[in-house]
């Protein structure tokens, strides 16, 4: 091939335009020229709350980039990806604001730091303050600087780290090896006398010899050390234990030990995971009921009857008209009109009321408002039914679940996770998904495979039915599975997540994350060097790993044309990636769940320059960036480094390591909601370091007005607590000054109006509920219940109150309340009040700052547990605070296995 870079043709890859094989020196020599670097390069940093100055930049590759940053919360509020893309509505850049005034210090500290420890980046959550992420809200640095330096610090003490690590296992098997030598060069000593007890040589202390092993295992040994040593000591005289006692313990100790698998690790390594399985199989849905014959699918203004295989469609569409995210979404509409269609043909249309055939063509003439009134006329008389009646149903469900609920693993009791099938229903997806809106059959038992014990009973199929296949896969730690048939995936029934089985899966992968810490720094070393590679796969390969390492993408594999066009960073495409000179790159793509990933990153000048060449004429749209990489490749390599590396480790050793950095500085004193907001501050860093994003609930902007509209009642409350300040001491109000006792202006006399209302509702609500529920109680101990006179003489408290704020909204006086109300109560009283109001404020706020940041998925899946567990114990904050109860059954094995000395 021509060492000319301009010349020489491409090759056809599998995916369009292919790279040249090798890379020539000259090209990069070019470039360099043509494309100087200004020294002020933050790599690893996100700019996605706003854009660099206007810039050449990449041609708009497609109809989803136009190099103008946008906000993924701008995507909502009823919009397209599409048009939401090209919205016009972009804040003034940051950098724009701040660069004149930061720039010269930007590039004298950047220019001092070398490139193998640049940080990794650091995502500003939308709307979070500086204080909500732990920095000083009036400070004058700009906050992505700090962000670089912390981060430059946590990448420094991870090289340092691993050095330290490889120096001491070094250290220590020297000492092994000598010590070995030593022990073959012992001369037997004479009959008679004692062989003196060698001391340790390992040269460590013993408080440290053990220090990167869990707490567990360390009492693990040291039971062990103390048994044998019991053995080999005489037993004291004494009264000997019972048989029955001694086999007891036993007993109690083999099973103790069995659930504590962490202290055996080695224990279900091999690829057999069962000897004997037993369980019952799966639970499936209800069958179809039919509406009643008054409801019915009006079409073009005419009631038809529908068979009942497609009435239950028209059901799932009719039943969810009020889920306006989905039945306003024309892809969403026209996925399930055709499915909808499909089954029209196959059972005859409709039939209006003389019998005559309806064909039902066009979804605009459907109108399912009187399906979706008959659901909601249902779910309203479910949810009045009384609470015994609710709980007797409930416990009449349990019951029917029960034998499903557990299985027999090896012997041991073992809770079953997901043992029910879903019902059919319509597929709404994540994100941008194509296939929302498609009808989820029915799954049969006819399409269910079992796997059980060859010893064990198989479950009896419902009557009439037959399993597909029952099999005896004991390196299987499925229960049964099926195919369904929108994606063509395959569904598991596995073991619940406080399961053996599935804590140990947990502890190996972080057991990897935390091993990946002592080969860090080796593979960021070389990943950097073959940055400039000559062979273009392997600069390929290293600029990928750079990309998944410092901005935490997903490896990516290939979809199918009938998949979600969703990718990672291996299947990234021409038109995924527009590059801004001098080293600015944006990233627009649908990834995991079909959620769109945006971001524009400062990235390495190297890393730009090689993305350039990567997409180099004539690649176009549709044309892969990294040809010559797959995920495979990527992760064969990675495991020269590590048995058992993947890029996936990345992004739980990256979110690990940082959240152990940052809980190591940490010295949080006051109350514990104070230390839990500092923790919750880290972990939001490791959520924007590890891009977990979410779409933004569909009742985010409901849920923000009503934690707004309690603000303002508790601002009412204040108004109120200081007019009964007057009331009690007239004089109060010349001390204080006529303003501090004004109503807030917002709080106008509609708002009264309406806020009394709500009081006066809210009020009838709680009398109502108490009266019901004592009737209950009544009628469950086999008393007379009160009669609805009862309940009308309670509700007049509601009216007093009604008439009582309404005469103080008209008069602007009110009475003081509280038993021996004095002005210092009343003052004691609206301190506390406006703490309310500040604490709500702050909810509120992080409430609005995470709407985009998914904090559970990085405290849940990324984060070693454990490291939760050490913050709880050493700063006495109850693990309840971090971990719901399924949490802590999930994270059992991590509670019980460490102390507050433990380290990633």
């Amino acid at each position: 091939m021509s060492s000319s870079e301009d010349d020489a043709p491409l090759a056809r890859g599998r995916n369009g335009v292919k790279s040249d094989d090798r890379i020539p020196k000259s090209v990069d020599r070019t470039m360099d020229k043509q494309n100087p670097s200004n020294g002020h390069v933050e790599p690893g940093v996100s700019i996605r709350m706003g854009p660099v100055e206007e810039m050449d930049t990449d041609p708009p590759a497609s109809g989803t980039t136009n190099g103008k940053r946008k906000v993924r919360g701008s995507l909502t509020n009823g919009r397209t990806y599409k048009e939401a893309s090209s919205s016009e509505d972009d804040d003034k850049p940051l950098s724009k604001r701040r660069r004149t005034s930061q720039q010269n210090k930007q590039v004298k500290d950047d220019s001092e730091s070398e490139l193998s420890d640049v940080p990794l980046k650091v995502r500003k959550p939308p709307k979070a303050t500086a204080a909500q992420i732990g920095e000083s809200s009036d400070s004058d640095i700009p906050l992505n600087a700090k962000l670089v330096k912390e981060k430059e610090k946590i990448e420094k003490a991870a090289t340092k780290e691993a050095k330290k690590i490889r120096t001491k296992e070094k250290a220590a098997a020297k000492r092994k090896a000598k010590s070995d030598s030593e022990s073959d060069d012992d001369v037997p000593l004479a009959k008679g006398k004692k062989q003196p007890a060698k001391r340790a040589s390992n040269g460590v202390k013993k408080a440290d010899s053990d220090s990167n092993a869990p707490i567990a295992k360390k009492a693990a040994v040291k039971k062990t050390t103390k048994v044998k040593a019991e053995a080999a000591t005489p037993a004291k005289k004494g009264k000997a234990k019972s048989k029955a006692e001694t086999e007891q313990d036993q007993q109690a100790e083999d099973e103790e030990e069995e659930y504590r698998w962490w202290e055996n690790t080695a224990k279900g390594d091999g690829t057999k995971k069962w000897s004997a399985l037993e369980h019952n199989g799966v639970v499936f849905p209800p069958e179809y009921q039919p509406l009643p014959k008054k409801v019915k699918l009006v079409y073009d203004g005419v009631p038809v009857t529908l068979h009942k295989d497609a009435e239950e469609v028209a059901t799932f569409y009719g039943s969810m008209l009020n889920s306006t995210h989905n039945v306003e979404n024309p892809t969403f509409n026209k996925n399930f009109f055709e499915d909808f269609t499909a089954i029209l043909d196959k059972t005859g249309h409709g039939k209006d009321k003389d019998g005559n055939t309806v064909k039902i063509k066009k979804f605009e003439k459907c109108d399912f408002k009187p399906i979706f009134e008959w659901f909601e006329s249902e779910r309203a008389a479910k949810k009045a039914l009384p609470a015994a009646e609710k709980k007797a149903l409930k416990a009449e469900k349990d019951a029917a679940e029960a034998p499903y609920m557990y299985c027999t693993w090896d012997g041991r009791k073992q809770k079953v996770g997901n043992f029910r099938v879903e019902p059919p229903s319509l597929f709404r997806g994540r994100g941008e998904h194509p296939k929302t809106g498609r009808v989820k059959k029915r799954v049969l038992p006819e399409q269910i495979t079992i796997n059980i014990g060859k010893e064990a009973k198989v479950p009896e199929p419902p009557a009439g039915h037959r399993w597909k296949e029952i099999k005896h896969d004991q390196e299987g730690t499925w229960l049964a599975m099926w195919q369904e048939n929108i994606n063509g995936a395959y569904k598991y029934v596995m073991l619940a997540a406080n399961s053996d089985i599935k804590g140990q899966s947990d502890f190996k992968k972080f057991e990897k994350a935390r091993e990946l810490k002592k080969h860090i720094d080796t593979i960021r070393e070389d990943y950097r060097r073959d940055l400039k590679s000559e062979k273009m796969a392997d600069r390929q390969r290293a600029t990928a790993i750079y990309l998944i390492d410092q901005f935490a993408l997903r490896a990516g594999n290939e979809k199918g044309e009938d998949e979600a066009d969703t990718v990672g960073c291996c299947s990234l495409k021409y038109e995924h990636v527009t590059l801004k000179p001098p080293h600015f790159v944006i990233f627009d793509f649908l990834g995991k769940d079909s959620i769109r990933f945006y971001d524009e990153v400062t990235v390495d000048p190297q890393v730009f320059k090689n993305l350039k060449i990567f997409k180099k004429a004539p690649k176009t749209n549709g044309d892969d960036i990294f040809d010559r990489l797959t995920t495979s490749a990527l992760n064969k390599h990675l495991t020269s480094y590590m048995a058992g590396l993947t890029a996936k480790v990345f992004r739980t050793y990256n979110a690990s390591w940082t959240m152990a950095r940052l809980l190591k500085d940490m010295k949080p004193t006051g109350t514990i909601p104070e230390k839990v907001k500092e923790y919750n501050d880290a972990n939001r860093e490791v959520a924007i370091l590890c891009n977990h994003k979410r779409t933004v609930a569909a009742g985010h902007a409901g849920s923000i007005e009503k934690m707004q509209e309690k603000i303002n009642g508790l601002r009412y409350q204040v108004w109120r607590t200081k007019q009964m300040m007057i009331d009690i001491d007239s004089k109060t109000k010349k001390k204080k000054g006529a303003e501090y006792f004004e109503r807030p202006e917002d709080l106008d006399d509609e708002w009264v109006k309406q806020h009394i209302e709500f009081l006066v509702e809210e009020q009838r609500q709680k009398i109502t509920k108490k009266f019901e529920k004592d009737n209950e109680k009544l009628k469950a101990e086999g008393e007379k219940e009160m009669k609805p006179k009862e309940l009308d003489e309670r509700l007049e408290v509601a009216t007093e109150l009604e008439r009582k704020l309404k005469k103080e909204h008209k008069t602007s006086k009110v009475e003081a309340e509280g038993k021996g109300p004095t002005v210092e109560k009343m003052e004691a009283n609206v301190e506390k009040l406006e703490q309310r109001i500040e604490t709500m404020k702050v909810q509120m706020e992080d409430k609005e700052g995470n709407k985009e940041v998914a904090l559970g998925t990085s405290k849940i899946n990324y984060i070693d547990p454990r490291l939760t567990v050490v913050f709880s114990k050493k700063f006495n904050v109850p693990i309840e605070r971090f971990f719901s109860k399924t949490l802590r059954e999930k994270f059992d094995w991590a509670i019980k296995s460490v102390d507050e000395d433990w380290e990633f």
